[in-house]
């Protein structure tokens, strides 16, 4: 199994911030300011490690503007893009199944304690 696809796929966007960041471009070009307001609770130092992440796996670009100050914007490649439909549907399935997964963890953690 060391050689799955699926293997490979996830240690790309297996980081919760890799899904969460490349959702957050789903609409187009961000700056980095704007990736953190829009993660909510990323810090700074990890979104930059998460950008470069992404970035080295080819799925987001970087595009520095020759400006002053200088500006950056991170947008999807086409590569990204493709998992704009995955993430979809995971999103969708959390807002479905979000509540029960809550219920069950917490039934867990109380019979954990008895």
């Amino acid at each position: 199994m060391s050689d799955c696809p699926a293997r490979t796929a996830l240690e790309v966007i297996a980081n919760k911030w890799s899904v969460v960041t490349l959702y957050a471009l789903k609409d187009g070009p961000k700056r980095h300011s704007e990736l953190v307001a829009l993660s909510g609770g990323i810090s700074r130092k990890v979104l930059t490690q998460t950008l470069r992440r992404l970035q080295s796996n080819g799925l987001i670009d970087r595009h520095r503007y020759a400006e002053v100050p200088p500006r950056v914007e991170y947008s999807l490649t086409p590569l990204g893009r493709t998992l704009q439909e995955p993430i979809s549907m995971l999103t969708e399935w959390a807002q479905t199944h979000g509540e029960a997964l809550v219920d069950f963890q917490e039934s867990a953690a109380g019979t954990q304690t008895r």
